[in-house]
């Protein structure tokens, strides 16, 4: 909606074969020619006005561009070749008055540009759009959200264009004009000739006043008629620094928003929230010619695509709302809490956070005045922050040929994991080592395991490196005071011992004279004990633990005593098994299986 107008770009019949850019106006609805070279199955994807500078002396008119992906006419290609395009129309047109009655006379299209030639990558598919107006701004930027037509990969890419630049190839470019070839082939090619004046597409400003044309109804159909056939502009649009702000890998951005935001030297940032088609958010900002992504939230934990993505325009805490067809969230602007230390404050390079040193807390700049004192830098140079992290060491106790599963959660993906023993770097790369993605697992634990082990997590910004402490974990070893067993004593394989109504079940099989198999897994299962002590791993949550994974390491039952521990729950068990010998947990399966005793 433009001044009570309705802007659109949609099919004007219900068979979707008759593309337009509409205006709905009572005084003068006007249209494009439906013809290829307007527009040739185009997929609309965002519109917007950008008002004329009140300072201009030209009187300039507001114009509203339109973006979207149609097949190309201008390349020849063994498919159907897309080509991203940004088209312009003026607020101010009414239309012709014999050539192009109630049709846009200044509906222009050109390409847009967005690719990474040293990487042989084109990017040749807009999915969203999103103009970036503010008053420190000299001029509107332009973003958007690339992929590539054949993306099996994932790929996405972000181009920002500036409007002058756009602009510049409506007012002063070369048009496109097309050539009959062979067997009536149409091929596009560049428009040299005489170009007639007032020039073809252009607005009502002052200058066109001066020549006698005080609205687009007193236009010469000369240059009509040019606008007619040669609505498609020869230059390109190129990006701002002529390459992606950023490309992704292994993702596909869907929608895309951007704010300004002033860090504490006075520096603007252009911040870009970027959905994707697995529910996440990425957070982007641009810093000394690269891109660094600040963080990575999963908004719909189905993983729906993203596929409306709003910035609220109420100041102070503004929201962002991203819409699915699961529903609709609503996330601020910056997660400045999770971050407990000024290291992790500094190291997130969040132009919304800065670290409070009197409170110890790191704060978001858009809710709070900032202090003398407070530390930011988006350079990830943290050699400001003096605060000292409390270590906490977690205590274990272990078995000989246990496996050992130590706890440690990164915070940052930027961020290396590096895990110490006794004070010297642990060669993970051993085999006795396995590094998961928040634990290390230690087999076949010996007496030379014990000691301290520390996680810590290392960034390199620049030339610096920063390593905090996440994690200390503290091995025991668990001495089992050992005593000899006479030989009346019963005893069992090296699994452990076997509970009393298996012991039984066994002795009835041998005595009947069956072949028993050598799978009482089931009977045996109540006896094999987790590799690590429980109770022994606490999480650093706080949660309860879980038992280690299991490698083969079998370990003896202990009893205490180094005997079987008989209780009245046992002698009745024992009288139970006499009066019905099967009458136990393990399956029949193994008492009938042999044939040979039938």
């Amino acid at each position: 909606m433009v001044d009570g107008e309705l802007y659109t770009g949609t099919s004007y019949n219900f068979l979707g074969s008759e593309p337009i850019i509409f205006r709905n106006s009572q005084q003068s609805p006007l249209r494009t020619e439906y013809a290829i070279p307007w527009l040739n199955e185009p997929n609309f994807i965002f519109a917007d006005v950008v008002r004329a500078d009140p300072d201009n002396a030209d009187e300039e008119d507001d114009k509203v561009y339109f973006f979207f992906t149609e097949v190309s006419v201008e390349y020849e290609f063994l498919g159907k070749l897309m080509i991203p395009r940004i088209a312009r129309v003026c607020k101010r047109d009414q239309g012709g008055l014999r050539t192009l009655q109630k049709k846009w006379t200044s509906y222009l299209k050109a390409r847009m540009l967005c690719s990474a030639p040293d990487r042989n990558l084109i990017f040749n598919i807009v999915n969203d759009v999103f103009i970036l107006k503010s008053p420190s701004l000299r001029e509107p930027v332009i973003y958007g959200v690339f992929s590539p037509q054949l993306n099996n990969v994932g790929l996405s890419a972000v181009c920002a264009y500036n409007i002058s630049t756009v602009e510049e190839v409506f007012t002063k470019g070369k048009y496109m004009q097309s050539a009959a070839v062979e067997q009536s082939h149409t091929k596009w090619v560049r428009y040299n000739g005489e170009i007639p004046r007032p020039r073809p597409g252009a607005c009502i400003n002052k200058e066109a006043r001066a020549d006698g044309y005080p609205s687009t109804l007193t236009f010469p159909d000369k240059t009509l008629q040019f606008v007619k056939d040669h609505p498609l502009m020869d230059d390109s649009v190129t990006p701002i620094g002529d390459r992606p702000r950023l490309i992704k890998r292994d993702v596909k951005y869907t929608q895309i928003v951007v704010d300004q935001v002033t860090a504490l030297n006075g520096t603007v940032y252009d911040v870009m929230f970027i959905s994707t088609d697995q529910g996440a958010l990425h957070k982007a900002i641009s810093y000394e010619n690269g891109m660094h992504i600040i963080e990575e939230v999963q908004l719909f934990p189905n993983f729906e695509p993203i596929q409306t993505l709003l910035l609220s325009s109420k100041k102070g805490k503004q929201s962002l709302y991203a819409g699915s067809n699961a529903g609709v969230v609503q996330s601020p602007l910056a997660f400045c809490d999770k971050h407990s230390t000024c290291v992790d404050c500094v190291l997130a390079r969040d132009p919304y956070c800065a670290w409070d040193p009197q409170e110890s807390v790191c704060v978001n700049l858009r809710e709070s005045v900032a202090g003398r004192d407070w530390i930011q830098n988006i350079g990830g140079d943290a050699s400001y922050c003096t605060d000292k992290v409390k270590e906490r060491s977690l205590q274990h106790t272990f078995k000989h040929g246990s496996t050992a599963e130590l706890k440690c959660s990164q915070k940052s993906n930027l961020a290396q994991v590096v895990w110490k023993f006794r004070d010297d770097v642990l060669k993970v790369e051993s085999p006795k080592y396995r590094l998961l993605e928040k634990a290390l697992l230690i087999f076949n634990l010996s007496e030379d395991d014990s000691g301290v082990y520390q996680c810590l997590s290392e960034e390199k910004v620049k030339d610096q490196k920063f390593s905090q402490v996440l994690a200390k974990h503290v091995l025991e070893l668990k001495k089992i005071q050992h005593t000899t067993v006479s030989p009346a004593q019963p005893t069992t394989r090296s699994e452990g011992y076997l509970p009393d109504q298996c012991l039984k079940f066994r002795s009835a099989l041998l005595l009947g004279k069956k072949k028993p198999k050598g799978d009482f897994s089931d009977c045996e299962q109540s006896v094999k004990e987790t590799l690590v002590e429980p109770g022994s791993l606490l999480t650093q949550s706080g949660d309860q633990p879980k038992p280690s994974h299991d490698t083969g390491y079998e370990t003896e039952a202990d009893y205490g005593n180094g005997h079987i521990q008989h209780d009245e729950d046992h002698s009745k068990s024992y009288k139970e098994v006499k009066d019905k010998p099967f009458d136990v947990k393990c399956e029949l399966k193994f008492a009938d299986s042999d044939a040979e005793g039938d």
